[in-house]
This record gives structure tokens, C-alpha cells and sequence, in this order.
């Protein structure tokens, strides 16, 4: 129940033909500064990298129109199911790979939540997650409204495919918005971003920080709201589950339902964030 260092151990000699074993390096704890300063670097990183990776992109097709590149005769719905999962590719790159490079710091499948394949109850979770995220998206949403009276919440979401009519062009939105957004954000958000908060920070911390750069990066008041509140039930999934598999299935269906609602029957609804 007590320390060691109200007891210290005294040495024993080796046993002849005994090894012994090698002593463990104790890692020293981490500062308070430091935790402060990771919490706000971590954050901000993962931003400039994404913002990176866009400007990255830009650029390039910047200098392919340049050497004369004819990108127009590329079709609008595959250029942005090309551009997009190049940036996002590129994020992670960035955000991960340039650390491990300039000071070897390595991002583990553990902190990302992908040590393991997804397994039968990482599916239960997903209908429980989504209850809680529609309870808590009216809350925040009603509160919202009651303070933000400044803001649209009828501004319809930008997500690059406009006047798409034929099949081909859905299925790309698609493929772009349910399968591809929902992987690369969690990775980059619960998974990288969450991941390594959580060793410095408090869960409540670490959640808030994770969900608040996630509604910021959607550039809407309106989605913003909605997804900091989904962001809040894909951490808590990540941490009941030890995984981010439950995360990313919700992340999806939310998508599927928003891609349904602003292409295949938009009457319905003229905007759902996400």
C-alpha cells in the first residue's frame, strides 16, 4: 500500500548461473506546462496539417494547369472523389508521418483505436450511439438557437458535388462522403487527435478539444453545432469500446442518412450536417 520509497529494496546478490534481469527505464511524468502545451499543439497541428494538405493541393493543380494539363475534361464528381481523398491522405500523412520523422515520435495502432478487426458488438453500439447523438444534437441545437441568434441554420451544407445527375456521379458523392470522409475524419480526429490527448488530458478535456476542432473544420455554424455533438458520442464510443470501429460506423451511417436527405429526397430536409 505504500511506496517504495518508504522502503527501499536492498540489493541481492545474483545466483550464480542466474541472469538477471535487465532494469526498465521509469519514464518521468509528464509537467503540467506540458500537458497544456500538448493540448493546445495537438490540436493546432492537426489543423495547419489539414489546411496544409489543401493548400498542397491547390498548388498542384495550380502547376498542372500551368503545364497545360486539360484537368476540366476530368468529370466534376471523380476530380472530387480524386482531389478530396488526396487531401485527406495527405493530412494523415502530414500529421502523423512528420513528427515520427523530425523526432521519432510514433503514433501507435492503439492510440489511433485500430490494434484490432471490428467484432459483433462494435455493430450493437452503432443504434445506441445514434440515439444518443439525435438526443444530443436537439439539445445543443435548441440551446444554440436560444443564444447564436446570429447564425443561419438554414445555410446548406457544402460538400463539392453540385448538379449531379447521373448515376455515376452519385455513386462517386457517395462512395466520397459515407465511406471515404468517415474514415479518414476519424482517423484523424478520435483516432490520432483523441488518441493522444487522452494520455494528457482529462476525458471531459480531450472530448471537448477533439469535438470543438471538428465543428470548426466544417466551416458552418450550423454543421458545425451538429457535428460537435456527434463528435461528443464518437469519443465516448472510442472510449467504451477501445476501439474505433463503432466511431466510423456511425460517422457512416450519419453520412448515409445526410447523403439521402441531400440527394436522393432533399425536400425533406434542406440541410444535415456532418
Amino acid at each position: 500500500m505504500f511506496s517504495n520509497s518508504f522502503n527501499p529494496i536492498v540489493p541481492q546478490p545474483a545466483v550464480e548461473g542466474e541472469a538477471t534481469p535487465p532494469s526498465q527505464p521509469v519514464k518521468p511524468p509528464v509537467s503540467l506546462r506540458r500537458r497544456i502545451l500538448l493540448c493546445i499543439g495537438l490540436p493546432v497541428w492537426a489543423f495547419l496539417g489539414f489546411m496544409l494538405a489543401q493548400a498542397l493541393i491547390i498548388v498542384a493543380i495550380e502547376v498542372l494547369q500551368k503545364l497545360g494539363v486539360r484537368l476540366d475534361m476530368i468529370n466534376a464528381s471523380l476530380f472530387q472523389v480524386i482531389a478530396g481523398g488526396v487531401i485527406y491522405a495527405l493530412t494523415l500523412l502530414i500529421v502523423i508521418g512528420i513528427p515520427y520523422l523530425v523526432k521519432k515520435a510514433r503514433t501507435t495502432k492503439e492510440e489511433l483505436g485500430m490494434q484490432r478487426l471490428p467484432i459483433l458488438t462494435d455493430f450493437l453500439w452503432v443504434p445506441a450511439g445514434a440515439v444518443v447523438y439525435l438526443v444530443l444534437t436537439a439539445v445543443v441545437t435548441s440551446v444554440a438557437m436560444s443564444f447564436l441568434t446570429f447564425v443561419n441554420y438554414d445555410q446548406p451544407q457544402e460538400t463539392g458535388f453540385t448538379n449531379i445527375s447521373q448515376q455515376h456521379e452519385y455513386i462517386l458523392a457517395f462512395i466520397m462522403l459515407v465511406i471515404i470522409a468517415p474514415v479518414a475524419e476519424e482517423l484523424l480526429f478520435r483516432g490520432y487527435l483523441f488518441g493522444k490527448l487522452r494520455k494528457y488530458a482529462p476525458l471531459w478535456i480531450s472530448t471537448f478539444i477533439t469535438s470543438l476542432l471538428f465543428a470548426i473544420v466544417h466551416f458552418a455554424w450550423n454543421v458545425g453545432l451538429d457535428v460537435f455533438a456527434l463528435s461528443i458520442v464518437l469519443c465516448l464510443l472510442r472510449v467504451i469500446t477501445g476501439s474505433l470501429w463503432p466511431s466510423i460506423m456511425l460517422h457512416m451511417l450519419k453520412n448515409g442518412v445526410a447523403f439521402y436527405f441531400l440527394f436522393i429526397n432533399p425536400t425533406v430536409l434542406s440541410t444535415l450536417g456532418g
